[in-house]
């Protein structure tokens, strides 16, 4: 693989927009992103400038992105850092400190190459890698729909734990929990 996998800087809030405006306009972005490509766009540019700094800072959510041989950037994730004393981001509070995948995305014309494992790789390991309190695991939401992205999640080794939500804006919809744990030296 000829990607460079590696975390967003702070002054790349124009190129950051721009993937995720991209995403945004993915076929399955209804089922993916809990927000539309019209919001997005219509964001002035301090809120990326913001958005992006957070990101980069790596203190409680870090965004990383797949950039091509040619420096275009061809996927991202982001990882939200859930501890159980605070307040809950997505869905229920945190019962253990964790790792959430979010706003992942890769380009069409790079899907099927190893982008989104060598993400999620990237994603995780930092995850592992923060002070503090270790995070036992990390998750991610998929919509029940959504039989590609699940697919490549069981893959990489995550594992659907049971847990679902209902789909913000669709209720009769569901939001697929999986995980992949910590592994502990001398346990499983």
């Amino acid at each position: 693989m000829d990607y460079v996998v590696r975390a967003v800087r702070a002054d790349e809030w124009e190129r950051a927009r721009e993937i995720r405006l991209a995403a945004l306009r993915d076929p399955v972005a209804s089922i993916a992103f809990l927000e539309t490509y019209e919001h997005a766009r219509a964001r002035p540019d301090v809120f990326w400038r913001e958005r992006t700094e957070g990101a980069a800072s790596g203190e409680h959510v870090r965004q990383f992105i797949a950039e091509a041989p040619d420096g275009r950037w061809v996927g991202t994730v982001s990882v939200l850092v859930e501890r159980r004393a605070s307040e809950p981001g997505f869905g229920e509070a945190a019962e253990v400190d964790q790792g959430h995948l979010v706003a992942v995305f890769v380009r069409p014309e790079h899907r099927g190459r190893g982008v989104v494992d060598a993400l999620f790789r990237e994603a995780v390991d930092w995850s592992w890698s923060l002070s503090g309190p270790p995070l036992e695991r990390v998750r991610l939401y998929v919509h029940e729909d959504n039989a590609r992205a699940a697919a490549s999640y069981r893959r990489i080794g995550f594992v659907p734990t049971g847990g679902t939500l209902p789909m913000e804006g669709d209720p009769t919809s569901l939001e697929l929990e999986f995980e992949i744990r910590r592994q502990v030296p001398g346990r499983g």
